[in-house]
């Protein structure tokens, strides 16, 4: 093979697997706002058509939602969106420990973009409160967190983060009252949000932390409430 014809199988190969990494990250933008549930099938030939793939490139991003924890593949059962289990909670609520509380403490070095998105977050979710839109206001709790993660100032970080926050989505599946659950989160979003922006490290810090124990502790009452250990995805959102 020529150099010249090489050259060109590559550049072929990279614009495939960047084709196969938007698909894959469109598929855990629908997991993080609740569009696919828990058990939910992904068909190649529907989602290639859908984004206009190969399906060998929609497997790809399929593959990459299974590295990121968020899709089983099973010999001739195919691919579904994962159901979590209470160690896969406890996980999450370690990382989020490590990586949030770690941002409220990485303020000072915050620049203004992150800042805005945490307002933004914040007003998202006051727009969504006051519609009672609790799908939209569980996505916008998320985005917030997904801000305080983010004023680490590390994109690795925040790629990382985005595949625990899906994830995080997929285990709120089991509260099976998501209004009662998500309406006790929004004041105590934005207070937090408000320290941040007053630059109140300390507080936020302490707020932040009480706040995660409190939410850890409900997922896993209510998981372990749960017959089959989370909620059916039949559980509205």
């Amino acid at each position: 093979m020529s150099n010249a014809t090489s050259g060109q199988s590559q550049v072929a190969g990279s614009a495939d697997v960047l084709t196969a990494d938007r698909v894959a990250a469109a598929l855990r933008d629908d997991i993080l706002r609740g569009v696919l549930k828990p058990g939910a099938r992904l068909k190649d030939f529907e989602l290639a058509e859908r984004f206009d793939v190969s399906r060998n490139t929609l497997r790809e991003a399929v593959k990459q939602l299974g590295t990121a924890g968020l899709v089983t593949t099973r010999l001739n059962a195919g691919s579904a969106v994962r159901r979590l289990s209470e160690a896969d909670a406890r996980e999450i609520y370690i990382i989020r420990r490590t990586l949030e509380l770690s941002g409220v403490d990485s303020l000072s070095r915050a620049g203004e973009a992150q800042m805005l998105n945490i307002s933004a977050a914040i007003e998202e979710a006051r727009r969504a409160a006051a519609e009672s839109d609790w799908s939209e206001l569980s996505t916008a709790s998320l985005r917030f967190h997904q801000a305080v993660a983010a004023l680490n100032g590390s994109a690795r970080l925040d790629a990382f983060f985005a595949n625990v926050l899906a994830q995080l989505r997929l285990v709120n599946w089991v509260m099976t009252d998501e209004p009662s659950f998500q309406m006790q989160w929004v004041d105590r979003d934005k207070g937090i949000a408000d320290l941040l922006l007053q630059g109140n490290r300390h507080e936020a810090h302490i707020k932040l932390s009480r706040y995660l124990d409190d939410s850890e502790a409900l997922i896993i009452n209510a998981i372990r409430r749960s017959p089959d250990g989370l909620a059916s995805a039949s559980t509205s959102s």
